[in-house]
């Protein structure tokens, strides 16, 4: 205890222990630190200074300092202190003693500056006071000159109000005389009922108001819209004035409107029901349309132009084409309008300049970019709709037809104007022009939209309410399929037709048009095709066993039931049965068919998958590749006609399952991949997805030939080794024989050895199992079984030679005999030579075999098995010599 105390004291800080912790440490982890670190560098002896980060900082931290000084001991640490100390001393005493003089000279060059000081600030009392007695009288004149700003403020802007009022009434007076309206009485606060007398109410032949209307019109209603623009403006200063002139606006603009519809009905008729007009003239009534629409376009009536055109041109028509009976009745063709010369070079080269509203197969209208111009003087035979529209002998399509001629004919002008004019003056952006509530205009429907709320909209609702019993009837899949396809032909034609993709845009966005679209019940009409196919495909596959068929109407497959399958497929995108809205449903109807194939194929190949095993326990000879045979004799030809059946059906299931993958993938690249709708952007590419999705399914098809190509592997490596078996008699053969000549030609046995792979093959006949497989499956399923069988041959022949070396070495161990006829190195001969034609014979046996191989596409020399044969019979003859 005593020792502990005397150890502490000499030892305060430990630093004996600390070090012997720091050994044990480092020696039980010799390996801890990496290669690069385990150098320990000397410490670098940096003496003190003002550059140390230490000293500087804004609080000193003592236990950093003393561990970045750690392998400076505290003697020398303190050494290093007070030498620093005494810098720093001697430092402070030279910056004393630098700028001692300037110290003194400061305070001597200050004597007598507080009386100048004093001089100075003397007169500095009077001048404030002036300063501020000034500014007092300039306040006073700024606040004067303020209020007489303000009054001459408020004066101009009465004065304002007072000319903006005056402008009011002049406005109204004026176009109260513009209108021919009735003049009102001194006391313009009461309407009177007989002020207003419409424009359309006077003469029809008075040139001074019925000489040039339209432009008359648009006239007005500029007038009138500079009238709106002041009211609004008078009215946000709370003018009394405007409420009281109110009623005689509103009488303006229903005088106006009036005028407007009852000029631009009679220039509508005009146009769409004279036949035999002038050029002169038709130009005239087209300028007199255009400027009708300007005015409704800068009124912001597109509701009313569009109301016009369909109670005076488009309804009359309804009415008399689309009707119940329509269908059933003949269609008389539409006189149209003087046609340009279709050969004319004017006409060719307004083709070749105008773009056309492009149209993508089976998917949506594409609906981006910049408005299309609409060429409405082309021929419609540029659709290729109409044109599939005009071939049809349907009364549906010819009624179509009769439509969309009538469209063409009376309202492509008018819808190609109306957009015209509503691009220009939204393209002008009139900013700061109202919208008063008497035009009862939509805010969120700006601009012409005649294709969508005029001609659809009637046709629509026509076709729906009058033939929609027939058309959208899904109880009769074939002809609903075919009214869905001249109907989409017809919509498509009509979307031919519209002046713009934004016109495009809102028809299909339109009520009518979603309610006609819900009207197609395309789910009824796909579960009665799917149960059509299924119940079709069901009875095919109602057989469970795999037999190819003799017949020639399945090719390329062999059992009905791929062809039934195949024919399944086909019909989901055959032309009779397949609608594009229903394009997914197709295709995943076309993925539960290979999905059924496969569990067909699965539940009837099942019990056959067992068979060979069971064959292969009981009566084959065949050993696993690559491993040493078990003999065998009990092979019963009893398993014959069930291997026969198997091999029948696993070739055909192996052909009909190739031969689905190669038409599944060309019916993707030319129809399917075509017929499916593109991917929208902003979304996965859904192609991909299906082609991958496609190539999942056809490669879990394709999985289950390996299976099945072993099982045929196996059964003809069974029946080949069987045919070898004769190789065992031939020591007995020739030592029974009594021609003891040397062997020139092979067994007759080597030839039958490969014989039920070329039968299988079909080789040198007419109808093998296995013929329809012979290009793909030939080459790989010779090797394997050649393999197999010379790995039988190797055992045959070594067994063979254990067994003459047997008889050889009993032979040697018998005691020679007397003989009266002759000495035993007679039979000793005979004895080798039979020994000798044996190897010879086998030579030429393997060699037979090898050629015979190489007839097949089999390389011998590459076989490792057959170099072993080779080797081994080789070796027999050199111990015979």
């Amino acid at each position: 205890m005593n020792g502990g105390e005397a150890g502490s004291s000499r030892d305060p800080f430990q630093l004996d222990r600390l070090a012997e912790e720091l050994v044990t440490r480092e020696l039980l982890h010799p390996h801890s630190i990496d290669d690069e670190d385990s150098d320990h560098d000397l410490p670098v002896f940096v003496p003190l200074s003002h550059s140390n980060p230490y000293l500087t900082a804004n609080v000193f931290d003592i236990e950093q300092f003393l561990l970045s000084r750690s392998h400076t001991s505290l003697q020398d640490l303190r050494s290093e202190l007070r030498d620093y100390l005494a810098t720093l001393k001697e430092e402070l005493v030279k910056l004393i003693n630098d700028d001692y003089e300037a110290f003194i000279s400061l305070s001597t060059d200050l004597r007598g500056e507080g009386v100048r000081l004093n001089k100075l600030k003397a007169p500095l009392g009077g001048l404030r006071t002036q300063i501020e007695l000034s500014k007092a009288e300039l306040q006073v004149i700024q606040d004067a000159i303020k209020q007489k700003l303000e009054k001459r403020a408020i004066l101009r802007e009465e004065k304002a109000l007072l000319h903006l009022l005056l402008k009011i009434s002049e406005s109204v007076t004026r176009l109260e005389g513009l209108l021919l309206i009735t003049s009102p009485s001194n006391d313009v606060s009461e309407p009177t009922n007989d002020s207003s007398v419409p424009l359309h109410s006077q003469d029809v032949n008075d040139d001074k108001t019925r000489g040039n209307q339209a432009k008359h019109l648009h006239r007005i209603a500029a007038e009138y819209t500079q009238l709106l623009y002041h009211a609004s403006k008078a009215r946000a200063d709370k003018c009394v004035f405007v409420d009281e002139v109110q009623w005689r606006i509103d009488r303006i603009q229903s005088t106006l409107s009036s005028d407007l519809d009852h000029h631009f009905s009679a220039t509508l008729i005009a146009f769409t029901e004279s036949t035999k007009l002038l050029e002169v003239d038709k130009a005239k009534l087209l300028a007199d349309l255009t400027e009708c629409l300007r005015t409704y376009d800068m009124l912001g009536l597109w509701g009313d132009a569009e109301d016009v055109i369909r109670r005076d041109v488009v309804r009359r028509f309804v009415r008399k084409t689309v009707h119940a009976g329509a269908l059933a009745a003949p269609h008389s063709p539409l006189i149209p309008h003087t046609p340009l010369n279709p050969t004319a070079p004017a006409f060719l080269s307004l083709v070749s300049s105008i773009p056309r509203t492009p149209y993508t197969p089976f998917t949506a209208f594409p609906l981006k970019g910049s408005s299309l111009p609409h060429a409405y003087n082309l021929d419609k035979s540029m659709s290729p709709f109409y044109h599939l529209l005009e071939q049809s002998d349907e009364p549906l399509a010819k009624l179509y037809c009769q439509i969309l001629r009538f469209i063409e004919r009376d309202l492509c002008r008018i819808m190609d104007i109306a957009d015209k004019v509503a691009v220009k003056s939204f393209s002008a952006a009139r900013p700061g022009t109202p919208q008063m509530s008497s035009f009862n205009i939509d805010s969120d429907e700006k601009g012409f939209n005649i294709m969508a709320n005029v001609v659809w909209d009637e046709f629509g609702r026509a076709i729906m309410d009058e033939l929609g019993g027939v058309i959208f009837s899904a109880g009769k899949p074939d002809a609903f399929r075919k009214n869905h396809e001249i109907t989409q032909a017809f919509v498509r034609s009509l979307e031919f037709l519209a002046p713009s993709v934004h016109s495009v845009e809102c028809m299909r966005a339109h009520s009518v048009y979603s309610a006609f679209e819900r009207r197609w019940q395309l789910p009824v009409y796909f579960q009665m095709r799917w149960k059509e196919i299924v119940i079709k495909l069901e009875d095919s596959l109602s057989s469970t066993r795999v037999e190819p068929t003799s017949g020639k109407g399945n090719a390329p497959f062999v059992t009905a039931q791929a062809s039934a399958i195949w024919m399944a497929v086909t019909a989901c995108w055959s032309a009779e049965n397949y609608i594009p809205d229903l394009s997914y449903r197709f295709w995943r109807l076309t993925l539960q068919l290979l999905s059924r194939y496969k569990t067909w194929l699965e539940q009837n190949l099942a019990g056959m998958e067992k068979a060979p095993a069971a064959v292969a326990t009981q009566t084959s000879d065949v050993p696993p590749r690559s491993s040493t045979p078990v003999t065998n004799e009990g092979s019963s030809a009893d398993g014959a006609p069930l291997d026969d059946a198997l091999l029948r059906q696993y070739a055909a299931a192996i052909s009909d399952i190739k031969a689905i993958r190669t038409c599944m993938l060309t019916l993707w690249r030319e129809q399917i991949s075509v017929m499916l709708p593109e991917p929208s952007d902003g979304a996965p590419d859904d192609l991909i997805e299906s082609e991958e999705v496609l190539q999942r399914s056809l490669s879990s098809l394709m999985a289950m030939t390996p299976s099945m190509s072993s099982h045929i592997i196996s059964i003809l490596t069974k029946r080949c080794c069987d045919a070898l078996l004769p190789v065992r008699s031939i020591p007995s053969q020739f030592r029974a024989t009594s021609n003891k000549r040397m062997p020139t030609e092979p067994s007759h046995f080597v030839s039958s050895i490969l014989r039920a792979v070329k039968v299988f093959f079909g080789i040198g006949t007419s109808n093998g199992a296995g013929t329809s497989l012979k290009d793909d499956f030939l080459p790989s399923a010779s090797a394997e079984v050649f393999e197999n069988v010379c790995q039988r041959y190797v055992h045959y022949v070594t067994a063979m030679k254990k067994t003459e070396e047997s008889l050889r070495r009993l032979k040697r161990g018998r005691k020679p005999t007397f003989s009266l006829f002759g000495s035993s190195t007679a039979g000793a001969d005979d004895e080798a030579k039979d020994e000798e034609r044996i190897r010879t014979q086998m030579i030429l046996d393997v060699e037979a075999f090898g050629k015979d191989a190489e007839s097949l596409g089999v390389k011998p020399d590459s076989s490792e098995s057959y170099r072993v044969l080779s080797a081994l019979v080789q070796a027999v003859d050199a111990e015979a010599s």
